[in-house]
């Protein structure tokens, strides 16, 4: 008890100081903000309020916003301009800013990296150039609208690989250069951004090895270990220790920090999630440096919203208590 006590009033110290401990993300993806407020979709604060959702997340001790870039997608969102408008409004709140690069025209994830219809003709060259001048263009153009980006990922959820099937896990050598392309332009506009490489299922421990193993012996670079998390309600005690086990290993493994960059559970389960994520937050802490943040995958989704129920929001657009740990 006396060693908590201890690091409690150091991490009250490095508060002041800027070091790690003040550092933790108390992340939120928040990709489908702008278009629910354009279906005519509102938030409200626990007494009913209409606010912006962005301050409601402030106010909940959200101090990250995570937000994702797809290429050319249909209807403009999450393209260069949404992604702004979101990041703007995240920075006026004072909240730091992860950047999650698709690279292909919508949804990108185990299942699915589906090239950019614009680029899917191209080469393995082509395209590496590709995700070079997409990743360096967009964060150009945030950074020159003085968006400062803190964490930027490449590729989402990349079990499987990316830009299918040239960036397939088939060949790590391929992949480990797509990613390159993707870390290098990073650098080149943000140096001290932290590169994000991201896989779902981050309780299992096997293929985290498996792939980690696979793109460093190409000669990948990457600077964070990202990881989903989508538990089920009724065992999700299990997969934390799972996710936590895994994490504990990455940084042994691969001596990199690693992140939770997707988390939810049903939002009719508030209680459970919320007890799921407090010791979530609590197992991701324990790494210390190592353990960077959380992030709830779009908790202002309405209930059923393009047919997702993982939010964190109720039928009337207030918060659930599953948030409360933050």
């Amino acid at each position: 008890m006396k060693l908590k006590h201890l690091l409690f009033a150091f991490c009250g110290l490095a508060f002041s100081l800027g070091a790690q401990c003040a550092t933790f993300a108390n992340g939120a993806d928040v990709g489908w903000v702008s278009q629910q407020e354009s279906s005519g979709y509102s938030f409200y604060n626990s007494s009913g309020v209409k606010t912006d959702p962005f301050v409601l997340l402030k106010n909940l001790q959200v101090n990250s916003i995570r937000l994702r870039v797809w290429v050319n997608p249909s209807g403009g969102w999450n393209n260069g301009a949404d992604v702004l408008y979101k990041a703007k409004r995240a920075a006026a709140q004072g909240q730091r800013i992860l950047i999650d690069f698709h690279y292909s025209d919508g949804w990108a994830d185990p299942g699915q990296q589906t090239k950019p219809a614009a680029w899917a003709s191209h080469t393995l060259a082509q395209l590496n150039n590709d995700v070079y001048s997409h990743t360096q263009g967009i964060l150009s153009y945030l950074k020159t609208n003085g968006v400062t980006v803190e964490w930027v990922q490449v590729g989402n959820e990349i079990n499987s690989g990316m830009l299918w099937p040239e960036g397939k896990t088939t060949s790590f050598a391929n992949l480990a250069g797509l990613i390159n392309s993707g870390y290098n332009a990073t650098k080149a506009v943000y140096p001290d951004a932290k590169v994000i490489l991201h896989l779902a299922n981050g309780y299992d421990n096997a293929v985290f090895r498996w792939f980690f193993d696979g793109v460093k012996g190409a000669g990948a670079k990457w600077d964070v270990i990202g990881m989903s998390h989508y538990p089920p309600a009724s065992d999700w005690a299990n997969y934390n220790n799972k996710i936590s086990t895994n994490m504990w290993d990455m940084v042994s493994r691969y001596a990199k920090p690693v992140m939770v960059t997707e988390v939810g559970l049903d939002w009719t389960q508030a209680a459970t999630s919320k007890a799921m994520l407090a010791d979530l937050l609590t197992k991701t802490k324990a790494l210390g440096s190592n353990g960077l943040g959380v992030f709830y995958w779009e908790p202002q989704a309405y209930p059923g919203w393009q047919g997702y129920t993982m939010g964190a929001l109720d039928a009337s657009g207030k918060f659930t208590i599953a948030l409360d740990p933050f």
